[in-house]
């Protein structure tokens, strides 16, 4: 991102029911563009300044992904904090790609420091790396959480996201050196799980509650269809905050953790869930690997490791 790059100062967190609303509204507009309006991200900020968190809202959070009830806020807590603010950029006049029917592809965060519930936060947004893609285009919503007093840096978040059948002239080709247009998936073969989850069709409701993500494919079957999904699904941030909740890391500072999507999960659905710890010669610990999949067909939904920053 420039130097020079405008600073957007909201003056309240963003209503993600009203994001969606507004870009159910532009879909249709961009359905008619032969090609895209733009082949550029915004060269904005978006800076969200002493944001507080409610400790009720936490704990209904934490008690929800299974967590332990701690002052500390989880990596994955921060994420819907910062999510609306990314969510502010991605609807844009100038923002180059739908926003309905993105695909989440992968997140990778850093969580720097342990994060106190009563401390005044500053979320900044931006997006950058629209890249060629097999299948269309990527772009990376890059997310940073500081203290507010200090302006130290707390956590820092990038998530990836497809725009499918959307490719614009002078990017990457797909087999030609795009960042995700040829990655090879290695055959996935179920190891022995440490967990399998069950989840209800309202799953998708009850975390959109507390996340605040409240995208129709979440929320029922109706209104999962009327997008074109055959029924609801979990949200994948859902299933990440829940693994790293049983992890034992999800507040740690520190760390960092990536996780890659393959397959949605599709509601209700029994997922099977492995988490391998691994240790060094001196019994420290040196990260967890994670995956899950689905139990009846072994298709992987996604899979990811935490580790302690440094690595």
């Amino acid at each position: 991102m420039s130097t020079a790059a405008l600073t957007v100062v909201l003056q309240e967190p963003p209503s993600l029911a009203r994001l969606y609303l507004n870009a159910a509204a532009t879909a249709a507009a961009h359905r008619l563009r032969k090609r895209p309006a733009a082949t550029r991200v915004p060269e904005a900020v978006h800076e969200l300044p002493a944001l507080t968190v409610d400790l009720e809202h936490l704990t209904s959070f934490q008690r929800l992904l299974h967590a332990t009830v701690r002052d500390e806020l989880p990596s994955a807590y921060v994420h819907t904090l910062a999510f609306p603010v990314s969510m502010s950029v991605m609807t844009r006049d100038d923002f180059p790609l739908p926003l309905l029917g993105l695909v989440h592809l992968e997140n990778s965060v850093e969580h720097h420091a342990a994060i106190p519930f009563t401390l005044p936060l500053t979320v900044r947004a931006h997006a950058e790396n629209l890249a060629g893609h097999r299948a269309g285009t990527t772009v990376d919503m890059v997310a940073e959480v500081s203290d507010s007093v200090t302006r130290e840096l707390l956590w820092r978040g990038v998530s990836t996201y497809l725009a499918k059948g959307v490719f614009f002239p002078g990017l990457d080709k797909p087999g030609t050196g795009g960042r995700n247009g040829e990655r090879a998936r290695e055959p996935f073969v179920p190891p022995t799980p440490t967990a399998l989850w069950r989840l209800g069709q309202e799953t998708g409701r009850d975390y959109a509650g507390v996340s605040g993500d409240f995208n129709p494919i979440h929320l029922s079957s109706l209104s999962a269809r009327a997008l074109g999904m055959k029924t609801s699904l979990a949200h994948g941030m859902y299933s990440v905050a829940r693994v790293l909740a049983e992890s034992g890391h999800d507040s740690d500072a520190g760390t960092r953790w990536h996780v890659g999507f393959e397959a949605p999960v599709y509601l209700p659905a029994t997922v099977a869930v492995s988490l391998q710890d691994a240790q060094d010669p001196g019994g420290e610990w040196t990260g967890t690997a994670f995956q899950a999949w689905n139990g009846k067909s072994a298709r992987r939904h996604f899979h990811g490791r935490i580790e302690p920053l440094g690595r």
